[in-house]
Order: structure tokens, then C-alpha cells, then sequence
């Protein structure tokens, strides 16, 4: 007898035990595809302990340190487009192993750079790994979850992105105070440069754990691997119909013979469908309310208001401590509260704290042609920022990547998604690469427009986003 066959033979309910099961092994299965999230976070927010070291070993200005930083996310961009289209055609697991091999070579290449134009090539190598893996985990955990469990475990993708930016501003900040700076020697390197060496052990691990997990279902069926499909959907489907409807139903959501692709997204008038708009304006709000500066450039902003070097790394480690804390109690608010009204608080609470944000600056003293904060509005400016990390913490980084990931239908979601997250990457790029030089010109300007920017996702959220919480993958609307 097939599998298929054995399958199609299971009774209609399944049993306690069965279903425990297969919920553990989904979770097992999502973790991994989550520490793609990770490594993304790692890469994104370790060049933030070694930005004022680049710049004074390469003697580099404020626009080229920029480009620096935000390289990597102009091919993060592109990482996350080709992906998609890769993904529908080699599968999910391969791009999760090719990103990991990715990240290794960066982690090895940014730790001996000669120069700043070799350092930029190997952050651009690793931006298209991330890219990579910030598309396919999302893609791979909303295709394999069961989905009262959706968005739990979409939410591990933010999660490993939190914890991987917690352990790189961590790893920086220990490496600081064992060497004393980011620019003093520790052996054969400069600390800055251990920095991105430590990124080898997670990738290495990124690797072998892919090894281990088995093709999403949906993607076995695009490809006509039904007896695949039904093995897999047998480990982790808690839906009590039979296996073989199970894989009739994601065919029929797919189409009769038809293979995922870009065209998919456009109308039959040659125009984005409303569905790609709508993930377009969601990613790009997600990003212009500034949540990256806090851990790409922090170190860098609270030294030019007159918090010592070690001082801003220990603030930076903590913020996103808090971060990380934030983003669990998202992840067990997401399937209870539901996606909408989560946005809809988060986006309340960062126009409260960045708007503070954007005073306090804007009316602090100049020294120098910087805001010196004072012994209460330093204070003040930690408590805004904080607060901010844990507004969008707890809703808007823990919803974004798992609704992105479940709110297209089966026959666009990767080309969807490669979209949304390419989007991501440029919002995030525009914001990375302005930064340095807005912040020389006029700190409060800047938290005055992320703040309006959060202010302006209220109504978006409230006018165009559409609740997923409980609907099944198959019944999604493009």
C-alpha cells in the first residue's frame, strides 16, 4: 500500500496524542526555518558596534559610512525578489541551506577586510543571504503551521530576528569590555572584527539543522509530488479530513497545472493586484517608523548626546533585551487578540513615544551643533525609546512577517512575499542610508517624521488591512 493510500485510510478525528504530536513536530520544524530570522537579525545589527570603527579605520565620511550599513539591504532587496521565483522552482529547504553557506562566507569575509570596498562586497553577500532567508522562513512556517497556530509560529520568524539582533549587540557589547574598544587589537584582529566573525556559528548551525526538515506540502504539490506531500502532511496536519482531500483542496487553491510566478501579482489589465499593494504600503510603514535606527545607529546616537562608548553599548544590548521581551508577549497576543487590533495599538503607542522623541531632541541645548540631553531628559529620551522598541515590539514586529507571510493565496504567496520583503529591504535601505546625515543635520526633524509615520499606519491599518487570524491558507483572497 502507498502512503497515500495508508493515508487516505486515517479516521476522520484524530487522536489527542496524534495531534500533540504533530503541533511539536510543526513547532520543531518552524523553529528551524526561524533561525534564517536569526542569522538575518545577527547580520543586520552587528555592523552597529563596529560603525565607528569602520569609519575611522577606513577614514570614510558620513555618506560612505552610510552606503557601509545599509549595502547589505540593497541586496537584501534583491535576495528577497530572486528568492521567490527560486523557491517555487528548487523548493524552500534548499534556499534555507544556500543562505546559510551565505552567511558563513560573509561572517569569514567582513572579519578580514582590507578595505572599505572589500567590507561592502561581503555585507552585500550576506544582505542577499538575509534577503533569502527573511523571505523563505516566513514562507516555509505559514506553509507548514496548522492554522490555529499560524500566527504563533509565523511569529518565530521576528522572534529569531530579535534574538539574533539581542545576541549581536550582546557578543558586541562583551567583546567591548574584554578589549576596552571596538577599534583595540584582541590577537590576530580588531574587536569590530570579531564582531562579524561570531556570525560563523549560527550560520554552521543554520546549515546542519536544515538538513533535518522536510519540504513545505504546498510547495510538493505545486510540483506534483503528492506521495512527498501526503508523507510530510501525515507528520504535522492536524485537519481531520482525509490526507488525500487535504492535497486536492491546496491543488485546487493553487490552480490545475499551474506553477507560481511574478505574473501572478498582475491583473488581467496589466496592473498590481490590490492584495500587492496593500503588503507594498504594510512594509514600507513597518520600516518608516524607524524601528532599524534604533539597532543599526543607537551606539552612534547616544554617544552624540553624551553617553560614553561602553555606556551606549550597555544600552543598546538592554534595548533590545526589552525587545526580545516585547516580541514574546506578541507571540502569545497574535492568535488571541488577532492581527488588526494589534497593529492598531502598536501604531497608537509609537506616535506617543516617538513624538516624545522628536521633543525632547528637537528642544535639547546644542553643543557643538549636537542635542546634549540633560540629567532628566536623558533619562526621558531612554524611557521614549524603550517604549517605542516595545510598541512595535509587541505588535508590528511580531505581526508583520507572519501576516505578510499568510495573506496572499496559495498561487502567489512566494512571489508576494518576495515582494513585500524586497520592499522591506528598500524601506529599510532609504532609512539606514539618511540617517547619518539627518542626524548631523537635525536629531528631533528625524523622530518628528517617524512619528508621523506612525501616526499615518493607524489609518492604514484601519482602512486597507484585513483580519487573517483563523482563516486557512487555501481560503485567503488575492
Amino acid at each position: 500500500m502507498s502512503s497515500a493510500e495508508a493515508n487516505a485510510a486515517e479516521p476522520a478525528a484524530l487522536s489527542e496524542s496524534a495531534i500533540k504530536s504533530r503541533r511539536s513536530v510543526a513547532r520543531r520544524l518552524a523553529l528551524i526555518a526561524a533561525l534564517g530570522g536569526l542569522l538575518y537579525g545577527y547580520d543586520s545589527a552587528v555592523i552597529n558596534g563596529a560603525t565607528n570603527a569602520i569609519k575611522t579605520e577606513f577614514a570614510t565620511g558620513d555618506a560612505l559610512l552610510g552606503l557601509a550599513v545599509g549595502s547589505a539591504l540593497i541586496s537584501g532587496g534583491i535576495g528577497a525578489l530572486l528568492a521567490g521565483r527560486i523557491a517555487d522552482s528548487i523548493g524552500r529547504v534548499p534556499m534555507m541551506k544556500i543562505a546559510a553557506v551565505l552567511f558563513l562566507i560573509c561572517a569569514i569575509g567582513c572579519a578580514i577586510v582590507p578595505n572599505i570596498i572589500v567590507l561592502v562586497i561581503f555585507r552585500v553577500l550576506g544582505g542577499f543571504a538575509a534577503g533569502v532567508a527573511a523571505m523563505v522562513a516566513p514562507v516555509y512556517i505559514a506553509e507548514i503551521a496548522p492554522t490555529d497556530e499560524r500566527g504563533v509560529l509565523g511569529a518565530f520568524q521576528q522572534l529569531g530576528i530579535v534574538i539574533g539582533i539581542f545576541i549581536s549587540l550582546l557578543v558586541n557589547a562583551l567583546l567591548v569590555h574584554i578589549s576596552g574598544g571596538a577599534s583595540v587589537p584582541m590577537g590576530p584582529l580588531e574587536t569590530w572584527q570579531w564582531m562579524f566573525l561570531c556570525m560563523a556559528v549560527p550560520s554552521v548551525l543554520y546549515f546542519l539543522l536544515a538538513m533535518t526538515i522536510p519540504e513545505s506540502p504546498r510547495y510538493l504539490v505545486a510540483q506534483h509530488r503528492d506521495e512527498e506531500a501526503a508523507a510530510v502532511l501525515s507528520r504535522i496536519s492536524i485537519d481531520p479530513a482525509p490526507i488525500p482531500d487535504q492535497i486536492g483542496r491546496i491543488r485546487y487553491s493553487i490552480g490545475i497545472d499551474h506553477r507560481p510566478s511574478f505574473r501572478d501579482l498582475i491583473t488581467p489589465a496589466g496592473r498590481l493586484k490590490p492584495i500587492v499593494w496593500v503588503a507594498i504600503g504594510f512594509m514600507i510603514l513597518n520600516q518608516f517608523t524607524g524601528i532599524n535606527v534604533i539597532f543599526y545607529y543607537s551606539n552612534t546616537l547616544w554617544g552624540a548626546v553624551g553617553f560614553t562608548e561602553k555606556d551606549s553599548f550597555t544600552i543598546t544590548a538592554i534595548t533590545s533585551l526589552i525587545n526580545i521581551a516585547a516580541t514574546i508577549g506578541g507571540t502569545f497576543l497574535i492568535d488571541r487578540v488577532g492581527r488588526r487590533p494589534m497593529l492598531l495599538a502598536g501604531s497608537i503607542g509609537m506616535v506617543i513615544t516617538q513624538g516624545g522623541l522628536a521633543l525632547l531632541f528637537g528642544t535639547a541645548p546644542l553643543v557643538n551643533g549636537a542635542p546634549q540631553l540633560g540629567d532628566i531628559t536623558g533619562p526621558l529620551a531612554l524611557v521614549c525609546a524603550n517604549g517605542f522598541v516595545i510598541a512595535f515590539g509587541l505588535t508590528w514586529g511580531t505581526v508583520s512577517w507572519a501576516m505578510l507571510a499568510e495573506m496572499f493565496p496559495n498561487s502567489m504567496r512566494s512571489a508576494g512575499m518576495s515582494v513585500g520583503t524586497a520592499v522591506q529591504y528598500t524601506s529599510n535601505f532609504i532609512v539606514t542610508v539618511s540617517f547619518p546625515v539627518l542626524l548631523a543635520f537635525n536629531v528631533g526633524l528625524i523622530y518628528g517624521l517617524f512619528a508621523f509615520f506612525a501616526f499615518v499606519s493607524f489609518f492604514f491599518v484601519l482602512k486597507f488591512m484585513k483580519e487573517t487570524k483563523g482563516v486557512a491558507l487555501e481560503d485567503m483572497e488575492g
